[in-house]
C-alpha cells in the first residue's frame, strides 16, 4: 500500500469513529437527555472499546488489508443501521426500562463499532515501509486524530445543522464504505457487499414521518386527537410534546401555555411589557398576542423556521435570538418585565446548567425591579421526589417564597408553574409552635 492510501484509510477511521460517537450522543438525547450521567459513561464505554480494539489490532499478524476492509464493512453496517433514528427509537420503545435500551445500544452498536475501528492503526502500522516504528505509529496517529477532529467538527456544526442527523449517519457509513472500496481494490464481491450496505443504510435513514433533525433536537409536527378542537396538531421536540395548537378562533393551546397566559395577561394585566422566553418551543406563548413584546432565546437557530413552516403556519410573533439560555441571561444588558423559563432537552430533562442557583440568579439579574419570573417545570405531581424538592428550594434560595401551581396533581409527572417576584428576597423563616406562637404579631406586621 502506498503511504497516501494508508494515510487516507486511517484518516477515514478517525473521522468516522469520533463521528459515530457524536451521532450516538445526539441519538440518545431525545430518550435519556444529555446530562453528565449520560455523556460521561457513553464516552467512557467508547474509549474502553477503542482501547480493546488497539490491543486486538496489535495481535493481527497476517492479511492486514483484508482484516481492515472487513472491519470497515461491518462498522459501516453498524453505523448505517444501528445509529439510524428508526433503530434507536425502536430500542427505547421496546426495551424497558430505558437503562436496558441504553446498555443494549452501547453494547450492541457503539462499542463494537469502536472496537473494530480501533484495530485500524495498529494493523496498518505493519504496512509502513522504511520507517522507524515510532515514526510510523506517530504519523498514523496524526492522520487518525486529524480525522477525528474534522469528523466531530464537520458532522456536528455543518452536516447536522444543515442536513440533519440522518445525513451525518450516512456520511459516516459512506466514509467507511469508501475505505472498504479503497482497501479491496477491484474485488467485485466486496464492492457488491459495500453497495448493498449503502442501500440498506439509506433505507434505514429515510424519514418515516414529517421530521426535521438538527444538531440539537428532533422535531415532529403531526395531528393529535383532541375532542372539541379543529384540526389540532402537536409540536414534538425530542419525543416530548412541546406545544399544541388548532385552527379554532381563538386557538386552543396546551394547558400550561394557557396558565402562563392567564398569569401574564389576566392576573398581572401585562400590556406593552417586555417578556423574555427562554426555550422557544412552538412560539405559542406569543401566538396572536399583540399586547406585549416577546423575545425568545433558544439554542437551536433552526427552531423558528421549523415552527413557522410546519406548526404555526404563519410568522411567529416576537424577536428570536439563537443562544444558550444561561449565556444570554449572564451577559445581556437588557431588562425585562417578565422572564419565562421553559427549557427542556427531552421529556422531563432540563439541561443541568439551567437548574443551578447561579442560573436563577442570572435570570433574576435581567428582570426589572418589579419583574416576575415564571418557570414551567415537569416534576412529580406530589412534589415528593428529591429532584422536585431540591429544584424548588434552589429557586427560592434566590427569589424567596414563590407561588407553586401543580397543573396535573393526579399524574406521576405534572407541569408545575412557579411564579417568583424580583421584589421578593430570601429570608430566614420561623416555625409557629404552641409555646412560642408569633402568628398574630406577624400577621399585624404584614398588613
Amino acid at each position: 500500500m502506498s503511504p497516501s492510501l494508508l494515510y487516507s484509510i486511517v484518516f477515514i477511521e478517525g473521522f468516522c469513529s469520533l463521528g459515530a460517537e457524536v451521532i450516538a450522543l445526539r441519538r440518545l438525547l431525545p430518550h435519556i437527555g444529555s446530562s453528565i450521567v449520560v455523556t460521561a459513561p457513553t464516552i467512557g464505554f467508547f474509549l474502553l472499546a477503542l482501547a480493546l480494539g488497539y490491543a486486538s489490532g496489535a495481535r493481527v499478524a497476517t492479511g492486514y488489508r483484508q482484516v481492515v476492509a472487513r472491519n470497515f464493512l461491518v462498522s459501516a453496517a453498524l453505523a448505517g443501521i444501528g445509529l439510524a433514528g428508526l433503530s434507536v427509537d425502536w430500542l427505547f420503545a421496546h426495551l424497558q426500562p430505558a437503562l436496558v435500551a441504553y446498555l443494549f445500544f452501547i453494547g450492541g452498536v457503539l462499542c463494537p463499532l469502536a472496537w473494530l475501528l480501533g484495530q485500524t492503526v495498529p494493523i496498518l502500522s505493519n504496512l509502513f515501509q522504511h520507517q522507524r516504528t515510532g515514526e510510523a505509529s506517530g504519523t498514523a496517529l496524526y492522520w487518525s486524530t486529524l480525522g477525528s477532529f474534522l469528523g466531530s467538527i464537520s458532522l456536528s456544526l455543518l452536516v447536522m445543522q444543515w442536513l440533519g442527523v440522518a445525513a451525518a449517519v450516512l456520511a459516516c457509513a459512506g466514509g467507511l464504505l469508501i475505505g472498504v472500496l479503497l482497501l479491496a481494490g477491484r474485488q467485485l464481491k466486496i464492492a457488491v457487499f459495500a453497495l448493498s450496505t449503502a442501500g440498506i443504510a439509506a433505507g434505514f435513514n429515510l424519514p418515516a414521518t414529517q421530521t426535521t433533525d438538527t444538531a440539537y433536537a428532533e422535531y415532529i409536527v403531526g395531528p393529535v386527537d383532541l375532542a372539541g378542537q379543529q384540526n389540532p396538531r402537536a409540536f414534538w421536540v425530542n419525543k416530548s410534546t412541546a406545544s399544541l395548537l388548532d385552527d379554532s378562533t381563538p386557538p386552543n393551546y396546551t394547558r400550561y401555555i394557557r396558565h402562563l397566559r392567564q398569569i401574564l395577561l389576566d392576573d398581572l394585566g401585562f400590556k406593552d411589557k417586555e417578556i423574555l422566553v427562554l426555550g422557544a418551543g412552538g412560539f405559542t406563548l406569543s401566538h396572536r398576542e399583540p399586547l406585549n413584546r416577546y423575545t425568545y432565546v433558544d439554542i437551536d437557530p433552526q427552531i423558528r423556521r421549523i415552527a413557522e413552516q410546519h406548526f404555526l403556519r404563519e410568522a411567529a410573533r416576537g424577536e428570536f435570538i439563537a443562544d444558550d439560555a444561561r449565556r444570554f441571561v449572564a451577559t445581556s444588558d437588557r431588562r425585562f418585565d417578565a422572564v419565562v423559563v421553559d427549557v427542556y432537552s427531552s421529556h422531563t430533562s432540563i439541561p443541568s446548567h439551567l437548574v443551578t442557583r447561579e442560573f436563577w440568579a442570572d435570570s433574576r439579574r435581567v428582570l426589572k425591579p418589579d419583574g416576575v419570573l415564571l418557570a414551567n417545570l415537569i416534576l412529580d405531581g406530589k412534589l415528593e421526589t428529591p429532584y422536585a424538592r431540591n429544584l424548588l428550594a434552589t429557586i427560592e434560595s434566590v427569589f424567596g417564597r414563590c407561588a407553586v401551581d401543580v397543573l396535573h396533581k393526579a399524574k406521576s409527572l405534572a407541569n408545575v408553574e412557579v411564579s417568583c417576584f424580583a421584589s421578593s428576597q430570601p429570608k430566614a423563616v420561623g416555625i409557629y409552635v404552641d409555646e412560642k406562637n408569633r402568628a398574630d404579631l406577624d400577621l399585624a406586621r404584614s398588613r
